[in-house]
C-alpha cells in the first residue's frame, strides 16, 4: 500500500492494522546524539490513549512503547528509529457482521472500489488506532524542537455550538477537563453537549487550533513545497479531518486588504515585526517569525449506535446500527495527533531549509 510514508529529509512510515498484533512506525533522518528514552515517548501516547473518560471509546489499551532500534545508551545513533505498541485489547468479533456492508461515513465503501479486499476488523489501516504511530514519532520531532527553543501546542477550540472563549484561555487547564479545552466554562458546557449526543445515540465534531511559537522566518519553499501547504498535506490526512485553515483563513474572504494585511514594524532589537497576525505565521509558503496558528475540523465520529440507511455487498438497501467500542467524538483524543503532525512537518522543513542559503552552508562547514 502506497502512501504511509510522510516527509523528505526526517521521514516517518507507519504500519500495522487496528486489530493486527501491534502497529508502529519508522522514523528515518533523526540526528544522532539526542537522548530519548521510552518514557518521553509514552508521555505522548498516553495523551491519545482510549479509555480515560466517558468520551473516549472504552477500548483498554495500555498502548506501552518499546524502541526496537536507533537509540543506544539513551542516545539516538542517526540509523533509523523503530518503535512498536502492540495491541493487547482486540475484540474483533464486534465487527464480523460489517464485513456485509458499508457504514456511512467510514472507508469501508472506498477501501473496496481501491483494492477489491478490506480488513473490516477495527478499520485496519482506516482506524483512527492508526495515529499511534503518527504520535509516537512527532513525539521524538517534538523533543528534537525543544532542542532548538521551539514549541508546538495544540487544544480543543470547539465541540460542536461551544467555542472557548480567548479571554478566559488558561492552557493549563487543558489537564483538568475531558475535552481538551483551554477555558474552564466552555468545558462544562461541551460536557454537557456531549451526554447529550450520546443519550441520543449520536455523536459530535469540533476543531483543534494549534500554536507554533519560535519558529524563525524562512522556513517553507516556494510552489509546491510551502510550509502552509504541508502543513495541510499532514494535519488532512489525519483520518477525520474535513477542513483546515491558518490565520484568519476563511474569514480572510469576507475581509478587505487594508483589514487582513498586517502592518509590519521595526523592533528596538532591530528586528522587523507585525502589529497583527491574520496571516497566522505564513506569508508565501514561508514562516514570518510570528506565531504559526492554524485550525483543524474534524466531522462527528461516523460510529454510531442510531439507526442509518446504507447497503450490503449483495446490493441491497439495509438499516443498520453501528456495534462495538467507538468514541462519541474524535476531537479531544485527536489534539496530541494534530500536534504531533506539525511537529514532524515543522522540523522537516526545518532540516530542508538549512541549504536555502550559501552563506549558512559556508559557516556550518567551516
Amino acid at each position: 500500500m502506497a502512501g504511509s510514508t510522510l516527509g523528505t529529509l526526517l521521514s516517518v512510515t507507519t504500519w500495522g492494522e487496528s486489530h493486527g498484533k501491534a502497529i508502529g512506525v519508522v522514523i528515518d533522518g533523526c540526528p544522532a546524539g539526542l537522548p530519548l528514552t521510552e518514557q518521553d515517548i509514552q508521555i505522548y501516547l498516553n495523551r491519545r490513549r482510549p479509555g480515560q473518560s466517558r468520551f473516549t471509546t472504552p477500548r483498554k489499551e495500555n498502548d506501552a512503547v518499546e524502541i526496537l532500534s536507533g537509540v543506544f545508551g539513551g542516545r539516538t545513533t542517526g540509523t533509523p528509529i523503530s518503535l512498536m505498541v502492540r495491541n493487547t485489547s482486540q475484540r474483533s468479533g464486534d465487527y464480523s457482521e460489517i464485513a456485509s456492508y458499508y457504514r456511512p461515513g467510514h472507508a469501508d465503501y472506498t477501501y473496496d472500489c481501491k483494492y477489491g479486499f478490506r480488513d473490516y476488523t477495527g478499520g485496519g489501516r482506516s482506524s483512527g488506532r492508526e495515529t499511534i504511530g503518527r504520535v509516537a514519532a512527532g513525539a521524538v520531532a517534538a523533543k528534537i524542537l525543544s532542542e532548538l527553543q521551539i514549541t508546538v501546542a495544540a487544544y480543543t477550540r470547539s465541540i460542536g455550538p461551544v467555542t472557548i472563549d480567548y479571554d478566559r484561555f488558561d492552557l493549563s487547564q487543558m489537564e483538568q477537563n475531558a475535552v481538551n479545552m483551554p477555558d474552564p466554562k466552555a468545558a462544562v458546557l461541551a460536557e454537557a453537549h456531549l451526554d447529550l449526543c450520546r443519550k441520543n445515540q449520536d455523536s459530535c465534531g469540533g476543531v483543534v487550533e494549534c500554536v507554533i511559537k519560535g519558529l524563525p522566518a524562512g522556513i517553507g519553499e516556494p510552489c509546491f513545497e510551502k510550509l502552509s501547504a504541508n502543513l495541510a498535506k499532514a494535519v488532512c490526512s489525519i483520518g477525520a479531518v474535513k477542513g483546515f485553515e491558518i490565520g484568519d483563513g476563511f474569514a480572510a474572504a469576507g475581509s478587505l486588504g487594508s483589514q487582513n494585511n498586517d502592518a509590519f514594524y521595526m523592533e528596538e532589537t532591530g528586528a522587523v515585526a507585525k502589529k497583527t497576525n491574520h496571516a497566522g505565521g505564513v506569508l508565501g509558503g514561508i514562516s514570518d517569525g510570528s506565531d504559526l496558528i492554524f485550525r483543524a475540523a474534524f466531522k462527528p465520529t461516523p460510529s454510531i449506535s442510531a439507526p442509518q440507511q446504507t447497503v450490503n455487498k449483495s446490493g441491497e438497501d439495509i438499516t443498520v446500527s453501528v456495534k462495538g467500542r467507538h468514541d462519541p467524538i474524535i476531537v479531544p483524543r485527536a489534539v496530541v495527533v494534530v500536534e504531533c503532525m506539525a511537529a514532524l512537518t515543522v522540523l522537516d522543513m526545518l532540516m530542508v531549509s538549512m541549504t536555502s542559503r550559501l552563506d549558512r552552508i559556508k559557516n556550518f562547514f567551516r
